[in-house]
């Protein structure tokens, strides 16, 4: 997922969280250039008004000012803007330009659906709850019985975007929560945090929380809310700069867990001793944390690379975005894949029908600590119609501005299954710090073991074999497929 850089979503700009700050112009002498933006980093604990006079100094304007964790978002046409902010006041400072990682959307294929007259309060009596083996694969339907979720609890979605007129979702969404994140400052206007071009964050919402209300599907925790926090822009990037704002954006307005669907940089895996990205991964490691502390639990997807991330690679593809030429790097244990590889989050692999790993899912061992339903249209059942090998959900069709429902497979399909079930969990055991909470939703997961020698989804296409290491916590599938009815009752 990415980021959307639109500036014509009117609209009132309303700061809170990150304070909107005026600093000086690009002074005549300074060279111009396009402008760019930049995150400035304080340093740790320090006030960012050192920081922002040297923006201002340097010809660069304070365009949010993230006091919590001392990092500023600042733009400047001064292409020497990054050596002149430099100095005292500021600990690192790294443009953006060029950091968007493209959102991997997948293949949106039309489920139709009939609405039925009214909600039955069964997600099983849902039209189209037949086409969601994904939720009776983590026992949804049992877990129903004991709690559909509680409405004070707020799931940040972080991704395009929510449709707010979704009729399995216009109920379901905070709106007073729900904000656009786009550029790294804060919109709370309704049609900035609708979604685009992209329906990624209406699908991802579906899964977690589509009401139950005899109309299309069913979420996991039909009772709790979701909130909107648009990072991704309509070129489909989301950007360092997006990700702090909806980490601190979720952080301080009530959300207790997070669903984060994407990926940050363009090399897919950021690098803390190259001296490009290392001021990416500080502020995002402090947005993070920030939000910990404030007792949000964040979920994230594992990618859909197919690598191990606890055995590093070469990476030869990218910068995949063309923002300037691809590089062959030696991935080490100090690259890391944000936000599933930051400590505290939740880092969830994709299963399928058969609930063995998705053939595009990434694992590793002592990265990968759950597994959930993402889809995989290859592992064969004849049970079941080839399509419905990918998770249904809610769709929005952005070209023609209108409604349905459609499959999608990956990771992040797979993710907000991780959170739905961790909102449940939260409704019966009200108050769980995020760190317990995690340990609740593993501690009640299924243990799936490893698919014996090498692991070949497709034979004869060597790419996607995968080598599974671990006992019942393995490198597939952490330790195990998350359970709802498990997490509502423990």
């Amino acid at each position: 997922m990415r980021s959307i850089r639109r500036k014509a979503l009117a609209a009132s700009a309303v700061a809170v969280g990150a304070v909107m700050v005026s600093a000086a112009l690009t002074p005549p002498a300074l060279a111009a250039g396009p402008a760019t933006s930049y995150l400035v980093l304080a340093p740790q604990g320090h006030s960012t008004a050192g920081a922002a006079a040297r923006v201002a100094a340097a010809g660069g304007t304070v365009v949010a000012d993230y006091s919590q964790i001392g990092v500023l978002v600042a733009r400047s046409a001064n292409p020497s803007f990054a050596s002149a902010v430099a100095g005292e006041g500021v600990e690192g400072v790294a443009s953006t330009a060029g950091l968007g990682t493209p959102l991997d959307d997948g293949a949106t294929l039309d489920a139709g659906a009939a609405a039925a007259p009214e909600a039955t309060g069964d997600p099983t009596a849902e039209p189209l709850f037949g086409l969601q083996w994904d939720m009776t694969q983590i026992d949804v339907p049992q877990a129903h019985a004991v709690t559909t979720g509680s409405p004070d609890i707020v799931v940040g979605v972080l991704d395009t975007g929510i449709s707010s007129t979704h009729p399995d979702l216009a109920t379901q969404i905070a709106k007073a929560e729900s904000a656009s994140c786009l550029e790294g400052v804060v919109d709370t206007s309704e049609v900035a945090w609708n979604p685009t071009t992209f329906d990624h964050g209406t699908h991802v919402a579906g899964t977690i929380a589509a009401a139950i209300n005899g109309v299309g599907i069913a979420g996991v925790a039909p009772g709790v809310k979701v909130a909107s926090v648009k990072v991704v822009n309509d070129d489909g990037f989301i950007y360092p700069e997006a990700a702090v704002c909806g980490f601190l954006w979720a952080a301080d307005h009530g959300m207790q867990i997070t669903n984060n669907s994407y990926f940050i940089d363009p090399w897919e895996f950021n690098c803390r001793n190259d001296p490009r990205q290392r001021p990416v991964w500080q502020a995002v490691q402090r947005a993070i944390s920030y939000s910990q502390s404030k007792g949000v639990l964040n979920v994230a997807s594992a990618g859909n690379s197919n690598v191990d991330l606890q055995h590093k690679f070469i990476d030869s593809t990218s910068p995949n975005d063309g923002s300037s030429p691809v590089e062959t790097r030696i991935i080490t244990g100090a690259c890391l894949d944000l936000p599933a590889e930051a400590p505290g989050v939740v880092t969830v692999s994709a299963v399928g029908t058969e609930r063995l790993k998705s053939y595009y899912s990434s694992y590793g061992q002592g990265v990968v600590d759950v597994t959930a339903p993402g889809g995989d249209t290859r592992q064969p059942n004849p049970a079941v119609s080839t399509i419905s090998h990918a998770v249904l959900s809610t769709t929005f069709n952005t070209a023609t501005r209108t409604n349905g429902w459609g499959y999608k497979q990956g990771t992040s399909m797979a993710s907000p299954h991780a959170a739905g079930v961790a909102a449940l969990a939260l409704s019966t055991h009200p108050g769980l710090q995020p760190g317990a909470l995690a340990s609740l939703l593993e501690g009640t997961a299924e243990p799936l073991p490893c698919p014996e020698g090498v692991y070949d989804p497709r034979p004869g296409l060597d790419q996607f074999l995968a080598e599974c290491s671990g006992g019942n916590r393995n490198s597939f599938y952490g330790a195990g497929e998350v359970n709802a009815y498990n997490a509502a009752v423990r």
